[in-house]
């Protein structure tokens, strides 16, 4: 049965509320513990029991973070890149060019630094060079160099990693693995095909970090002291971790906690420049990762030059972080523009082709390829559907694929590209990347549906909205955000909380900007509370309750403090409403 009735919203969808057993999860917690209700309801929909409550709420990073050991070749890493610090060898550091791999190299690039080595930052140009390492680029790099260290890609470079002749090469990545590993001293990465996929929850950085921890066992256990603070390098962990949408469980709950702690300290020059252009007034949270810095660090990768998000992140120079951070903000907005041509092509094209199978894809022409990934994010979003954009040139197809919960595309792409239908691909189970030729692209995206409908893709039809209660405007107090908030970080595989607002008037509504929506809720006797929808015109919400004629409504959203001019209160981030039944 639909929560509060609401079988079709203003937005058309459907509201499902608590399960019977989570309602009843909720009340032993509250009974329990004495916490806030709506505070249990988030605990009980993630399955936390009464007596891990308290823990939950305070995630501790020597009680989450695994034992380095537990990853294959994590020892044999450490130990030979401790060995290229102790002779002071020429060390290279080749990065992805997304958040994940700038944060990773940066990790590498301060933690050397700090101990009086300047390692050389490789980063392929998306365009020129495409994803990962590439012979000629190995080979550019082992002359000069006795280690090279791939971050964030490595895993299936079985032909560039050989290609290395008299240097090292490490792999720390998360990418899913193939059959068989490319030849590199060691392969560090939860997501092998001979590793258990405990941890492959993991980004890039979050290995990397790890890395760190184990150099430092082994440093001190040669007695050659500790090495630079790790602790506070986790501002870097917790940017890759939101921005690569890692699942915010089991450890990364904890890294990316204490990486906003650090971050607020604004010790970091990059991330400072970077929150200043920004125009970041509060203290970091995910939203500003994921949606602000993040987005900002990619820009770089996927329209300009491809390092620049690295060497900020990496830099320890206020005035060369501010022009850094200048420069990625100026092609960010250029981003936006060329994604928003892409997005309304891509988004025409596929609704031609129907949107109801289980793959939704779109190809077109000089696409660009820094923005496919973000155009194919948006089609999954819009239809609840796996979804692949390609940009084509000269007879090849450069594409990004993004997926939904329960249906890996990575392993997917893979068996594409065992089956020679792909030129290569990879990935991991939500993203993935693809090089196709273009007479082979339809033949491709048809086999991939099939792979994707055994999984499940395709069956669900409009995403419903997920509330995990109700809460009356008079209870929604800053204290009980706070409380909730401690329930966080929240994120992939760990949503913000979702409440129900019954049955209040609309006192005042003013459209902001293009399309957003400003109001003012009352219940009709003395509590009411503020609300801003985001793109609100861009469905039936903006105009229905601008013109309301007096109506009632439940309203759905999430309940955050908005701070301005120095006050705070609780203003509710509307996602949905639906017009309650007339008293």
């Amino acid at each position: 049965m639909a929560y509060l009735g609401v079988e079709t919203s203003l937005t058309g969808r459907r509201w499902v509320g608590p399960t019977i057993e989570v309602e009843r999860a909720s009340e032993a917690l509250e009974q329990a513990t004495g916490l806030p209700r709506p505070l249990c309801q988030v605990l009980a929909r993630r399955g936390v029991p009464a007596s891990e409550a308290i823990g939950f709420l305070a995630p501790k990073l020597q009680d989450l973070l695994p034992d380095p050991h537990l990853f294959k070749d994590m020892e044999k890493a450490a130990a030979r890149f401790l060995a290229a610090v102790n002779r002071r060898e020429r060390i290279a550091i080749f990065a992805d060019y997304d958040v994940d791999g700038g944060s990773s190299a940066a990790l590498l690039l301060v933690w050397l630094r700090a101990v009086g080595i300047e390692a050389t930052l490789y980063v392929p140009d998306r365009i020129d060079e495409g994803y990962g390492p590439n012979v000629e680029a190995m080979q550019m790099l082992t002359a000069g160099h006795d280690l090279i260290v791939c971050v964030d890609c490595g895993t299936l470079s079985h032909e560039p990693i050989a290609a290395v002749q008299g240097a090292d090469v490490l792999v720390i990545d998360h990418h899913l693995g193939g059959e068989t590993l490319p030849p590199a001293l060691a392969v560090v990465n939860p997501n092998r095909q001979d590793e258990s996929g405990d941890l492959g929850y993991f980004c890039a950085a979050g290995v990397v970090f790890l890395l760190l921890v184990e150099v430092r066992r082994q440093m001190r256990a040669a007695g050659s002291g500790t090495g630079p603070d790790l602790m506070a390098m986790l501002d870097l962990v917790a940017l890759a971790t939101v921005a690569d949408v890692a699942p915010l469980i089991g450890a990364n709950r904890a890294l990316v906690r204490q990486g906003l702690t650090v971050m607020a300290r604004r010790q970091r020059p990059g991330l400072v420049a970077l929150a200043d252009v920004a125009r970041m007034d509060t203290a970091p949270g995910t939203y500003h990762l994921g949606f602000m810095l993040g987005p900002r660090v990619n820009a770089g990768g996927r329209i300009g030059k491809a390092d620049l998000g690295a060497r900020l992140l990496a830099s320890d120079s206020e005035s060369e972080s501010r022009a850094l951070a200048a420069e990625l903000d100026a092609l960010n907005t250029e981003r936006r523009d060329i994604e928003a041509s892409v997005r309304a092509a891509a988004m025409a094209q596929a609704e031609e082709r129907g949107l109801d199978a289980p793959l939704v894809w779109a190809a077109g022409e000089g696409w660009h390829p820094g923005v496919v990934g973000i155009v194919a994010s948006r089609l999954k979003e819009a239809t609840n559907r796996p979804a692949i954009v390609i940009g084509l040139e000269n007879g090849i197809g450069k594409g990004s694929g993004r997926s939904v919960t329960g249906v890996d595309l990575g392993a997917s792409i893979q068996r594409l590209a065992a089956e020679d239908l792909l030129i290569k691909g990879g990935g991991h189970r939500m993203a993935a990347g693809l090089t196709v030729r273009e007479d082979r692209l339809e033949a491709a995206m048809e086999r991939l549906s099939e792979l994707l409908a055994k999984q499940g893709a395709g069956q669900a039809g409009p995403a419903d909205i997920r509330l995990d209660g109700m809460v009356m405007p008079g209870a929604a107090t800053p204290a009980l955000i706070e409380h909730i908030e401690q329930a966080g970080p929240y994120g992939a595989s760990a949503p913000a909380p979702r409440f129900a607002l019954p049955d209040l008037k609309v006192r005042f509504a003013k459209r902001v900007g293009e399309s957003h929506l400003k109001l003012s809720l009352s219940d009709g006797i003395n509590a009411g509370i503020d609300a801003i929808a985001f793109g609100a015109f861009d469905s039936a919400l903006g105009p229905r309750l601008t013109d309301h004629g007096g109506a009632r409504f439940h309203f759905a959203g999430r309940l955050e403090i908005n701070t301005w001019g120095g006050r705070q209160q609780v203003q509710l981030r509307l996602d949905d409403a639906a017009e309650a039944e007339n008293k």
